[in-house]
């Protein structure tokens, strides 16, 4: 039974993940055509910065909420980092 349940946490933080990285592609092309319009037709004024701003806000929290307060570089990040290193030699 204990296995079963790790496996359904596994399989819901994979999940967790790919939406995060579904939502920051978005974010990229998205944020990435906004500052293109902008420089094409409206010099001076950059207003994709707001949407980029706010956007990315969102994009940082959701981020956080799939993975934590390890997200940033924290001790999960070291550890398999560590381990993808050592096992590369």
């Amino acid at each position: 039974m204990e296995r079963m349940d790790k496996y359904e946490s596994a399989r819901k933080q994979v999940e967790e993940e790919k939406s995060f990285y579904k939502h920051l592609i978005i974010y990229t092309i998205i944020i990435g055509a906004f500052w293109i319009i902008n420089a094409m037709n409206d010099k001076g004024h950059w207003w994709a910065f707001w949407p980029t701003l706010g956007w990315g806000i969102g994009v940082f929290f959701h981020g956080f909420g799939v993975f934590g307060k390890n997200a940033f570089f924290g001790k999960r990040w070291e550890e398999k980092r560590m381990k993808e290193l050592m096992d590369e030699k």
